[in-house]
C-alpha cells in the first residue's frame, strides 16, 4: 500500500496536468516501512504488509528523446534528489510519472526500465478525471504487483 498526504498527491497531478502531452516524471519522498518491519503473519497480501507514507514530491525533468511517449530521469539529476531527500531526513519511496494519454498502469517499457526492487512507480493518467495508480516493482522475474493508493495520513 501507498499513501499519499493530499499536498503530494495533488502535487503529482499538478505536474502532470501543467505537462501537457509530454510525460512528466520525478521522485515520491517519505517514509518507506519494511515489510520485516510490519506486523502480520507470512501469509498476509503483499500489499498489506508494505507501506509507503508519500509526504513530498520531487520533480524532476524529463531527458527522454520522445517526451510524449517515454520519460527518463537523468542519472546525475537522480543522485542529486535523492542525496537532498537524504539530508532532508526523508526516504526515497518510488518514482511517478504521467500518461498523458492514459492509462495509469505500467506500459512494456515501464516494465523494462524499471530497477527499483521493492519500491513504488505510481503513475497519473490523464485520459478523463486524472488519477494515480501504483505499482511496486518486485524484479524482472515477477514484474509489477498492483498497489492500494490511499489519500491521507498527514
Amino acid at each position: 500500500m501507498i499513501a499519499f498526504t493530499r499536498a503530494a498527491y495533488d502535487a503529482v497531478v499538478d505536474h502532470a496536468v501543467r505537462g501537457g502531452d509530454a510525460e512528466v516524471c520525478g521522485v515520491l519522498a517519505g517514509e518507506r516501512v519494511a515489510r520485516e518491519d510490519l506486523e502480520g503473519d507470512a501469509d498476509s497480501a503483499n500489499d498489506a504488509r508494505e507501506r509507503s507514507l508519500v509526504t513530498e514530491v520531487r520533480p524532476a525533468e524529463n531527458v527522454a528523446g520522445t517526451p510524449e511517449t517515454r520519460y527518463r530521469i537523468d542519472p546525475e539529476e537522480a543522485v542529486a534528489i535523492v542525496d537532498s531527500l537524504e539530508s532532508d531526513g526523508l526516504d526515497v519511496v518510488g518514482f511517478y510519472h504521467s500518461h498523458p494519454a492514459g492509462p495509469a498502469r505500467p506500459s512494456g517499457t515501464d516494465v523494462a526500465r524499471a530497477t527499483w526492487v521493492g519500491y513504488s512507480y505510481a503513475i497519473c493518467a490523464l485520459d478523463g478525471h486524472p488519477f494515480v495508480g501504483s505499482w511496486r516493482w518486485r524484479g524482472t522475474e515477477s514484474g509489477f504487483d498492483r498497489e492500494t493508493v490511499a489519500i491521507g495520513g498527514e
